[in-house]
């Protein structure tokens, strides 16, 4: 596997950022992740977007994460908002958003963040069981974040660095 740190505009990274939104419109029936995102929020220090290479040199994942703050949608100063962590179909079972996730954690407890956070979704059951499994805790209703924070089908996660 090859890491490679790109801008969320490299041409992979939009390849897979289309294959993620239409895996999302499959699972939630809508357009996708509204999110308002552009390559600058993953700048470093601030931020990290990472396409992951097989063998053959054809992307099969991705994770970012980005610099928050206190602010108005609930972050604390310090976090770290995990953001398009996906893998490929065909590449899944293997481990690989395990990897994606400890690299991500490691630059960011790096770049003097303190927290990961993260919003993920009820359809997302493979999401949600890495998150646990990797020591995410779950945040109460009162406490979530970020812009889906008062969907029904919201969840959202954090753990310290």
């Amino acid at each position: 596997m090859d890491f490679r740190t790109v801008r969320f505009d490299h041409p992979d990274a939009v390849k897979l950022n289309d294959e993620v939104q239409a895996e999302y419109a499959e699972r939630y029936g809508d357009e996708g992740d509204i999110t308002p995102l552009d390559a600058t929020m993953f700048l470093p220090p601030r931020g990290l977007y990472l396409v992951v290479y097989d063998d053959a040199g054809s992307p099969i994942g991705t994770g970012a994460w980005r610099a928050q703050d206190k602010g108005g949608e609930n972050y604390t100063d310090g976090d770290a908002e995990i953001k398009r962590m996906f893998v490929v179909r065909e590449a899944r079972g293997q481990g690989l958003s395990r990897v994606i996730l400890a690299r991500l954690e490691d630059d960011a407890r790096a770049a003097g963040r303190v927290r990961m956070v993260l919003e993920t979704g009820t359809e997302q059951p493979e999401a949600i069981a890495l998150y646990r499994s990797s020591g995410y805790e779950p945040v109460p209703d009162a406490e979530k974040f970020g812009l889906y924070r008062t969907s029904d089908n919201s969840r959202c996660f954090t753990k310290a660095l």
